[in-house]
């Protein structure tokens, strides 16, 4: 890839994307933040509708799954397929509307969101013409992806791209089915999907957003940084290729372990929970592949923050994917289900897992967006990393036990069989555990803000005749 010309590449989009994936995640965690703060103190709200937790939730989650990932997505899936197809971005302008395009779908969500428009489905709140829209967006984000995939001058694939283009065809399927629905009017539709169907195929959707929006998208990211920050080529290629195909074939089918103890027949629900568990193999033989990369090279543990990052999120993916089949379990699922356990496991898994592998990813690319040697200050980033790992453990860890401490509460009984706590008491018990939640969630968002600085900085010292073109940078091309 180094004899490729700086000029083949096209790193605008690319540069766009790495951008607003900065802004887009101090936005979304500063509301979360926000929200954190209304369960301790409810006036927080105002009294003013689009202030309240119902609809600023649901603006959280898709600004920092949609807006944050999505945009880190973007950047570095254009980013790879162009390094290891030795091509510019197919399609030209179309790269150019995606960046655009998924702008203008955030932008509906701020809006609408607030105002209360939704369908009321996890991860899949936005209203019919928005919905539209991001089909519109997402077939030419395909047509880009796979069309540069098709005028390669190399006849390998590399794996990372195996990953991307699995994540791109199927959150179109998940996206499409999901939404399936009737307009009555600009601002509202009806599902075609009804009862315990629609509860079907939105957990199917839900929890596969999980697997390939958050998981199959960024294990891509992890495959081509991962080894290129090292230094390293990926400890066994064919394990990355047993690991995709082993993921891809078995998520598939977990997402009924979002509905145990439901009006879901029980066989859909053992089977959620038998594929889940299932699931532990390819995910940690995914993880342990990244990890082992640095054999030979774990010196660089000490010395460089960005592989700090992208290790721990690892480890992270580990543990999230161990607790994440635990927690199918029906037995489990009986303590753990509707309690701030699950909080803690989706945090664990974003904030420990997707943020960090992202950060430790976007660290690599700003610097050859904007033409300079490096990072402004490597002693930020290694900052960075330690406020933003004691915010993810804080803010897990007092879910976990709060979850824990509430499923025991909820379910203790009295000799004569009443219920020994009641749900308001149960409330109060956990209110210690949501301000330990809060200070790791102010943790999290004063990690970006020192992150923001240093890219600000990095950018003050860009060399914009470099910057016309991709940047060549021996280590990474």
């Amino acid at each position: 890839m180094a004899n490729a010309s700086a000029e083949t590449y096209n790193d605008r989009v690319v540069r766009q994307f790495a951008v607003m994936s900065l802004v887009w995640g101090i936005v979304g965690m500063a509301v979360g933040v926000f929200i954190a703060a209304q369960l301790i103190w409810p006036a927080l709200n105002f009294d003013i509708p689009w202030l309240s937790y119902g609809r600023l939730r649901p603006l959280h989650t898709n600004a920092v799954i949609f807006a944050f990932g999505g945009s880190v997505l973007f950047a570095t899936s254009y980013w790879v397929v162009q390094r290891t197809c030795h091509v510019r971005l197919f399609g030209g302008p179309l790269a150019e509307f995606t960046f655009w395009g998924w702008q203008l779908v955030i932008l509906l969500a701020a809006i609408t969101l607030p105002l209360g428009i939704t369908q009321g489905k996890e991860y899949a709140e936005l209203e019919w013409f928005i919905d539209l829209l991001i089909a519109v967006v997402w077939v030419a984000y395909a047509i880009v992806f796979f069309g540069t995939l098709a005028t390669r001058r190399v006849p390998h694939i590399y794996v990372a791209n195996w990953f991307y283009a699995a994540f791109i065809i199927t959150i179109a399927l998940l996206h499409i089915v999901n939404n399936i629905a009737i307009p009555v009017s600009l601002t509202k539709s009806y599902q075609v999907w009804s009862g315990a169907v629609d509860a079907m195929v939105q957990w199917w959707y839900g929890h596969n957003a999980v697997g390939f929006f958050l998981t199959a998208g960024f294990l891509g990211l992890m495959y081509y940084f991962v080894p290129k920050q090292v230094g390293r080529p990926i400890y066994s290629y064919r394990l990355s290729i047993v690991h995709f195909w082993a993921l891809i074939a078995v998520y598939m089918w977990a997402g009924p372990h979002h509905l145990q103890y439901t009006a879901l027949p029980d066989w859909a629900q053992s089977l959620g929970m038998v594929f889940s568990l299932i699931l532990i193999a390819p995910s940690w033989g995914g993880a342990i592949n990244g990890i082992m990369t640095l054999s030979g090279a774990w010196h660089k543990l000490r010395t460089d923050p960005i592989v700090k990052f992208m290790i721990v999120g690892l480890s992270f993916y580990m543990m999230s994917t161990f607790e994440g089949p635990m927690m199918s379990i029906k037995t489990v699922n009986a303590l753990s289900h509707y309690t701030d356990w699950t909080i803690g496991h989706v945090h664990s898994g974003a904030l420990g897992w997707v943020a960090m592998i992202s950060l430790g990813g976007l660290y690599v690319l700003y610097p050859r967006l904007f033409g300079t040697p490096g990072m402004y200050s490597t002693r930020l980033i290694e900052w960075h990393f330690w406020v933003h790992t004691i915010g993810v453990l804080l803010y897990a860890a007092s879910m976990w036990i709060a979850g824990v401490m509430q499923g025991l509460m909820w379910r203790a009984t009295n000799p004569d069989g009443t219920l020994t706590y009641s749900f308001i008491e149960s409330l109060v018990a956990t209110y210690p555990y949501y301000l330990l939640r809060l200070l790791g969630g102010i943790l999290v968002v004063a990690g970006m803000g020192i992150m923001a600085y240093n890219v600000w900085q990095t950018w003050l010292a860009r060399a914009p005749e470099r910057m016309r073109h991709a940047i060549p940078a021996p280590a990474y091309a």
